[in-house]
């Protein structure tokens, strides 16, 4: 009977923190899914009376579901424009959470080893070269096999903060693509088949022969899909990794308000597609019970939760801008 009655307390006292847990709502970008999933759950072992519900919309969807107040957080790879937020109710701090690189993947037969360069990459999104054994592409991949296959591109079809650092990049690199096309979380483009989220593109290119798209590196691991090395504005070939990132980072201007770029970094090992993720939220709190969980889980993802980090390629903040970040959200109101 006495071990009846501690098991009903157990199950009783499990059902009343969850409950009462507090529920943390965030939409947007699916660059820091893999990073929120992996937060999520360690920090449900720091404070077991908060849940969080994701959802990964894309960072446009995050941006306008934070401006709508439907969520208390947003999520977003583009750090939004002074236009964009100036129908907010309450200023919007930026806190960048994750670095990473987008990766170049495609599915072509054997998974050759590629390099690309921003010609050969530009070229290939304004539809300009359109087979694999393409003279431009052969020229940079010697030892590759490459098939007399067409390329199909594929590319974000929601707003998408990978979108943006993608499209800085090739506006930072190519005079063509920036005047023909430009930067920004959607984009006309000159060509190709769109996906919903990196989990849609990295989707299309493994089913799709002869694909080509751009993902967060983790979506590429995940997925067992190949890399591209890109070649850095110091004329290295790079790999997406998170050493890489944090060599584009290191070489970064942080202004105050963290809304910043970090595309085609200088520097020999930098990897040049990288970018930061921010999670987006009002400096003040209307629901006070929820901005101090919210506060509390943002003060643990940008130290101890940069400890995890790594095991998904994304690189840590470093030291100084954590410290930053923890004095910003001492700025927080409720």
């Amino acid at each position: 009977m006495k071990k009846i009655l501690a098991l009903l307390l157990t199950i009783g006292g499990l059902l009343t923190t969850t409950a009462f847990a507090q529920l943390i709502n965030g939409a947007g970008s699916s660059f820091d899914y893999p990073a929120f999933t992996l937060w999520f759950n360690a920090y449900s072992k720091v404070d077991a009376s908060v849940q969080f519900n994701y959802q990964s919309i894309g960072s446009g969807g995050g941006q306008k579901q934070l401006l709508a107040q439907t969520v208390d957080f947003g999520a977003s790879d583009a750090p939004m424009t002074d236009e964009a937020m100036a129908p907010a109710a309450y200023k919007i701090l930026h806190f960048p959470v994750v670095a990473g690189a987008v990766a170049i993947t495609y599915n072509l037969p054997g998974s050759p080893k590629l390099k690309f360069d921003a010609d050969t990459l530009a070229g290939i999104y304004l539809a300009k070269i359109t087979k694999w054994n393409d003279p431009a592409i052969a020229a940079l991949n010697p030892d590759a096999m490459l098939p007399d296959l067409p390329i199909v591109v594929v590319h974000r079809s929601d707003g998408s903060g990978t979108t943006f650092i993608f499209t800085d990049y090739l506006s930072s690199v190519s005079p063509d693509w920036k005047s023909q096309v430009g930067k920004s979380i959607s984009v006309k483009w000159p060509t190709g088949l769109g996906g919903k989220g990196s989990e849609g593109v990295s989707g299309q290119v493994k089913q799709l022969p002869g694909a080509i798209g751009y993902v967060e590196q983790a979506y590429a691991e995940q997925n067992h899909l190949p890399v591209a090395d890109m070649k850095n504005s110091s004329g290295n070939y790079i790999a997406p990794t998170a050493d890489a990132v944090s060599q584009a980072m290191a070489t970064a201007t942080i202004p105050d308000d963290f809304r910043f770029s970090m595309v085609n970094a200088p520097g020999a090992q930098a990897y040049p597609i990288a970018g930061a993720s921010w999670i987006l939220i009002y400096q003040h709190q209307a629901n006070a019970d929820h901005g101090h969980k919210l506060v509390a889980f943002l003060k643990w993802a940008v130290t101890e939760g940069q400890k995890l980090s790594p095991s998904l390629h994304y690189a840590p903040l470093p030291e100084n801008v954590q410290q930053r970040e923890l004095a910003l959200l001492d700025t927080v109101t409720f």
